[in-house]
């Protein structure tokens, strides 16, 4: 006499001990080899589980090109902060963002930390991608896109509707010889009672 064969997907349910054990055994042939594998997400790139970056040879984060730089006049021209202007006071290459002064405000609840303090709400600007906006002319009220250009030998930039040249991306490196003077001689501090140091001498051999 022979035993009927039970299948998985005929006469067993998943409450049944038969139906548990076949779905477990479907489960474990069908899952794929990574996902039974244990996830290291801290060792792909620098930062948080949550943060990887595209990494150089040499295992730092890649530099994203921008079209801004730190202390540019810029106009927001899509998002909730549309229309608004204001200047830039930071430049996060590693994402691609910018953080410009006054624009896209975040309220922060901080919680007092010592006996006697009270809570306070401040408002702090929150990063934005460097897309979404353009450089602006205070001028002549435009914004406008940039170009390049040489100008005595050197390479600028400048708004393409206005001409205005724009300050160079790096800052300028002062020459040894241009306004060096020497430091100020330190001044001699007292000694803690007012009275002059004594050494002793050392002996003679």
């Amino acid at each position: 006499m022979t035993m009927p064969c039970f299948s998985p997907q005929v006469g067993l349910s998943s409450s049944s001990f038969f139906g548990r054990r076949a779905c477990l055994q479907l489960k474990t042939q069908q899952a794929p080899l990574f996902a039974r594998c244990p996830v290291q997400a801290a060792a792909i790139g620098p930062g948080k589980k949550w943060e990887h970056y595209d990494l150089t040879k040499n295992g730092k984060p890649v530099r994203l090109p921008m079209h801004v730089q730190r202390g540019d006049m810029v106009q927001v021209i899509s998002g909730a902060q549309k229309g608004k202007t204001g200047k830039i006071t930071t430049v996060i290459t590693k994402t691609g963002q910018i953080v410009v002064d006054g624009i896209n405000l975040k309220t922060k609840h901080n919680k007092p930390r010592e006996k006697g303090e009270t809570g306070q709400i401040t408002q702090n600007e929150a990063p934005i991608h460097h897309s979404n906006v353009m450089l602006y002319s205070e001028d002549q009220k435009v914004r406008s896109k940039v170009g390049h250009r040489e100008e005595d030998g050197k390479k600028v930039r400048y708004l393409k509707k206005t001409g205005e040249v724009l300050p160079p991306l790096l800052p300028q490196k002062k020459s040894p010889e241009e306004g060096t003077q020497p430091a100020a001689p330190a001044e001699q501090e007292p000694s803690r009672m007012g009275l002059p140091i004594r050494r002793r001498k050392k002996p003679e051999l």
